[in-house]
């Protein structure tokens, strides 16, 4: 089964081919010297950079019913990189899901993605992405009653595992676990309530979204480790060279004064397992 971010990426691609043939856009992806910039000159002129975010993702992007803002470590992130690629600049936030961020990038309805976002060769094809800025890696969640303890275990024809369309992670558990049936869901609050009224027997996503998930529980946990590499990426539009250079200098100045560090323990310093240390290594 097709995941939504792959059939919006070939559809995506299939416009941009057809263009290339009419000649609508064929001197902007011909000619080097020719790049628009439309989104860095617009961040400049505005005052303005929104970002794409999750709202339903804890630790990482989270709407707080409370106070009625976005938290996380990936809108802070999106705040400290804004002050250093135009320190007038007003930070807005739009919240997005993993199906709908590519085309609300895409469409111009933001300016960048900062949304637990891997770093993936068919995602190239369409975006451009930053340095890393978090090192993730695909890991489960189970019910702390569960018999798995490992992706390997759930490769059987009795394991359900649960997913989120438009992410990498159902391709991956696929190639890991093939016998196991796999359901993509709408988002990660309807595949957390799933996994909860036992609709599943695992739910796999990067480590850093299932700890999240995890964080506070008494029934949840992560387990078995990582089984693949997912670096989080600031995600942008293609012709915009000056764009990704001011966001890639602004993640080595927040790695570098210190910013990082504070952000990473603050958010996951007293997160059981998880070594807030590496997150930030190359």
């Amino acid at each position: 089964m097709k995941s939504r971010f792959q059939v919006v990426m070939k559809s995506i691609l299939a416009a941009s081919a057809f263009a290339l043939v009419a000649g609508v856009s064929a001197t902007n992806e011909i000619h080097a010297d020719n790049v628009k910039n439309d989104t860095y000159k617009r961040i400049m002129k505005t005052d303005r950079m929104n970002w794409g975010v999750k709202g339903d993702t804890k630790l990482m992007g989270l709407m707080n019913i409370k106070t009625g803002k976005l938290e996380g470590f990936d809108v802070e992130m999106a705040k400290e990189i804004t002050k250093r690629v135009n320190p007038d600049a007003k930070v807005v936030y739009t919240q997005i899901t993993s199906g709908t961020r590519v085309p609300m990038l895409i469409n111009g309805n933001i300016d960048a993605i900062i949304a637990t976002m891997s770093v993936t060769p068919d995602r190239q094809k369409v975006v451009d992405f930053s340095q890393p800025y978090f090192n993730a890696g695909q890991s489960i969640l189970v019910k702390k009653s569960s018999k798995y303890h490992n992706v390997k275990e759930l490769n059987t024809p009795k394991a359900r595992v649960l997913a989120v369309q438009g992410s990498t992670s159902i391709d991956e558990i696929k190639e890991f676990a093939p016998k196991a049936k796999v359901d993509g869901l709408q988002d990660y609050a309807t595949a957390l309530t799933a996994l909860k009224a036992g609709q599943g027997d695992a739910l796999t996503t990067d480590n850093g979204i299932l700890y999240g998930m995890a964080a506070g529980s008494k029934s949840l946990e992560v387990r078995g480790g990582t089984f693949t590499k997912e670096p989080y990426g600031v995600a942008m539009q293609k012709q915009n060279p000056k764009l990704v250079k001011a966001v890639d200098k602004a993640i080595d100045d927040i790695k570098q004064d210190g910013t990082y560090e504070k952000m990473a323990k603050k958010w996951f310093g007293d997160v059981k397992g998880m070594d807030w240390k590496e997150l930030a290594g190359e």
